[in-house]
């Protein structure tokens, strides 16, 4: 399983972007996706995160201001971003829970390769 994360980049403070990652492959289901940030120094914490049947989870910082949602018929998860703040900059990594055994009800984690998002004046 591939995942293919873009969209991040440089903004100003109160500004938006919006993430996107794909998962392709051998893919029979996805469980949760979503995604996790890391800023410097600091350890990978989860921003958000949404389960199959679209219920979500976001950090304490992020209610309010992140939307998760995905589109289960391309594997996509997205994150929009508003109102970003320079603690929001980090960078950002997608991934998703999926099954790929047709004869195993086994998940896995899998990972994108990150992308960054700056915000700065």
């Amino acid at each position: 399983v591939q995942l293919q994360a873009s969209g991040g980049g440089l903004v100003q403070p109160g500004g938006s972007l919006r993430l996107s990652c794909a998962a392709s492959g051998s893919i029979v289901s996805i469980n949760d996706m979503g995604w996790y940030r890391q800023a410097p120094e600091n350890q990978r914490e989860l921003a958000a995160g949404i389960g199959s049947g679209g219920s979500t989870n976001y950090a304490d910082s992020a209610k309010g201001r992140f939307t998760i949602s995905r589109d289960n018929a391309k594997n996509t998860v997205y994150l929009q971003m508003n109102s970003l703040k320079v603690e929001d900059t980090a960078v950002y990594f997608c991934y998703a829970r999926a099954r790929t055994s047709r004869f195993r009800a086994r998940y896995d984690d899998y990972w994108g390769q990150g992308t960054q998002v700056t915000v700065s004046s």
